[in-house]
Order: structure tokens, then C-alpha cells, then sequence
């Protein structure tokens, strides 16, 4: 997904400036912890209905990208 960034917003008042789903509280870290738990999109999407698969998918591209763009600096 290339656009994600029309689903996810960054907003110092919400979350703490954590990256959010757009129109929710819901951070891209709480999407990828629930996924790192076992819990399936279904699950996800059945326990947050305002969440759409298009959602997951932008926080799991997000996510991606970010760690592509990290860069490791030796102390």
C-alpha cells in the first residue's frame, strides 16, 4: 500500500503524537500489537468497528516503511 498516509495522521494532541488511524485514537502501534498477539484482522475488525481492513493494511505499511527508513547508528 503506497497511500497510506491517507489513513494514518500524526497529531501532538492525540496519543501523544503517536501515529493514528485517521478519525480514531486507535495508535498503528496498538493495530501492530494486537497482531503480534495472535488476534486475526477479523478479530480486529469485529472488536473495533470503525476500523476497516484498508486500515490495518496502512498501519502494517506504515510500520514497513518506517523500519526501511531507520537507520542503525553503531555507539
Amino acid at each position: 500500500m503506497k497511500d497510506f498516509f491517507t489513513y494514518i495522521s500524526i497529531d501532538p494532541e492525540l496519543r501523544f503524537g503517536k501515529p493514528c488511524i485517521k478519525g480514531t485514537r486507535i495508535a498503528v502501534s496498538d493495530i501492530l500489537k494486537w497482531l503480534a498477539s495472535g488476534m486475526t484482522q477479523e478479530e480486529i475488525l469485529h472488536d473495533y468497528p470503525s476500523l476497516k481492513k484498508e486500515h490495518i493494511l496502512a498501519a502494517l505499511a506504515f510500520a514497513a516503511h518506517r523500519e526501511s527508513i531507520t537507520k542503525i547508528v553503531a555507539a
